[in-house]
């Protein structure tokens, strides 16, 4: 998911295109698997054909790596409720992780969203994989100073949990307040002004805590226009509780390295075993593309390579602005024996 500050998101519906969320979404806010960019331009970036194998000379150009003789790691995908249905069989058949992202959106919440999490459990009956939910961000802080921001915030996102828990979900998505505005390494100094971010972020999360172990629920927190992982990891690491963890978004990662942040791989790094949930999505780096892995400028060896040196498996989920291209963009990596 990426927040408006910092990116800006281009694609548009194609007319008639189904299962979307971008339409319902005001221009430069992208809340999940919407037929946009892809969708738009009738294909997937370049104009290519969607679908099938990768054209020989990216075949020729991407030979199986190394990594491929380890196990690879389970894909999964994040997915509007209305798009689960055509991806269900994928997901109960591998018992993949799946991440609902409708409670993103404003609308969701304030309607009958109770009906929407018992049509998404109907639809992943005998699912054996994961499932959380991408919390609210929309018009929202995670850091906020003013007292009623806050308080809005934390209503917000305790709604989030309550759709958490109607659907069981053990994860919930929230975005990160560490906006860089200059260069990384040098952001959040001197560190009275990282002691005030993080304060501000510890209140509205200790707020939340409460909610989540009762119904096992973890707050994984995800990189938007961050320059740097040391802020997120000062954050997770004050608050001190396995409720509380880090999400990568591979794509605002590549954007921000622009800038000088880290690549995704060094972020995995960084993380450790803090790292408990990532977006994969490619990006040639000017905008917040969410297309399929192998049609931006992701080096997904080093990150893959990255994640086997962990010793724990992070949720990966697939977050891609046309969910048409999940098959695609799983048989891209699988087809390189990155993950399966």
């Amino acid at each position: 998911m990426t927040q408006m500050i910092g990116f800006v998101h281009t694609a548009r519906l194609r007319p008639g295109a189904r299962g979307s969320a971008a339409s319902a979404m005001p221009d430069g806010h992208w809340c999940g698997s919407a037929a946009g960019m892809a969708a738009a331009s009738g294909g997937h970036p370049g104009g290519e054909a969607v679908g099938g194998e990768p054209p020989a000379r990216e075949q020729a150009h991407n030979p199986p790596h190394p990594l491929a003789a380890q196990r690879s790691p389970l894909l999964g995908a994040a997915l509007m409720v209305a798009d689960l249905e055509q991806h269900r069989d994928w997901l109960v058949a591998g018992r993949r992780d799946v991440e609902i992202q409708d409670p993103c959106l404003p609308e969701v919440l304030d309607g009958d969203w109770r009906a929407l999490a018992r049509r998404a459990r109907a639809l992943l009956a005998g699912h054996g994989g994961r499932v959380g939910i991408h919390g609210p961000f929309l018009d929202l802080s995670l850091a906020p100073f003013d007292r009623r921001a806050r308080e809005l915030t934390i209503e917000r996102l305790r709604q989030g949990l309550a759709f958490a828990a109607e659907l069981e979900a053990t994860h919930m998505v929230v975005h990160s307040p560490f906006l860089s505005f200059g260069h990384g390494a040098y952001t959040f100094q001197p560190a009275a002004r990282r002691a005030r971010e993080l304060a501000a972020a510890r209140a509205v999360i200790e707020a939340l805590l409460p909610l989540c172990a009762p119904i096992g629920c973890t707050l994984v927190i995800e990189n938007i226009a961050d320059g740097s992982p040391l802020p997120l990891l000062d954050l997770v690491r004050s608050i001190g509780s396995p409720s509380v963890q880090l999400s990568l978004d591979t794509g605002h990662a590549t954007i921000m390295q622009a800038l000088g942040a880290p690549a995704p791989d060094q972020w995995v790094r960084e993380a450790g075993a803090l790292l408990a949930h990532l977006h994969l999505q490619d990006t040639d780096g000017a905008l917040d593309r969410h297309w399929a892995p192998g049609d931006g400028s992701i080096n997904w060896f080093a990150l893959f390579e990255a994640l086997g040196e962990l010793a724990h498996q992070p949720r990966l989920l697939l977050e891609l602005d046309d969910h048409r291209q999940i098959p695609r963009a799983a048989a891209f990596l699988a087809g390189r024996g990155l993950a399966r």
